[in-house]
């Protein structure tokens, strides 16, 4: 699993972007295709940098109302590979940044992957106290007798 994503990642991605920025290009011309890759790199700096900033004052605002920042620190991350994505030279990375980016389509990711893991933790959760389940008439294993010894007095006590 993890190697083909690292393959789809480092290979498929490359080679994807290569040709549509080939393809561009012969239908566009080669100044005009760098001009809207820059175009491209500068908008989306921009953009990192509102929603960035706006992720973290709502990150600022829940601590300081003493919530804990879970949704926040999610559009964080969310923004933080938005933005890697968008600084990535190519069209589609960029298309994929933006999504990462953008308001409604960031909050339907951060369900998304909100649903992913909550689902996955309880799952297994679940699982481990179902296999810790005993049967009601087991007594539990932990019934000890024992003594002590009562520290002032010197004398014992059952």
């Amino acid at each position: 699993m993890i190697l083909a994503a690292l393959v789809v990642v480092l290979v498929v991605v490359p080679i994807a972007e290569i040709w549509v920025i080939i393809k561009v290009g012969e239908a566009i011309g080669t100044a005009p295709t760098i001009g809207l890759l820059i175009l491209d790199a500068v908008l989306g700096s921009l953009l990192v940098r509102s929603q960035g900033r706006a992720a973290w004052r709502r990150f600022t605002d829940a601590l300081a109302a003493g919530r804990v920042p879970a949704r926040e620190t999610l559009d964080g991350v969310l923004v933080i590979f938005g933005g890697a994505l968008v600084i990535a030279p190519g069209f589609l990375t960029d298309a994929i940044g933006a999504l990462f980016l953008l308001p409604p389509s960031r909050a339907a990711l951060r369900r998304a992957v909100t649903r992913r893991m909550t689902g996955g933790l309880l799952g297994a959760a679940g699982a481990r106290l179902a296999r810790r389940r005993r049967p009601p008439s087991t007594p539990p294993p932990y019934d000890v007798d024992g003594t002590a010894v009562d520290a002032e007095g010197q004398r014992r006590l059952r």
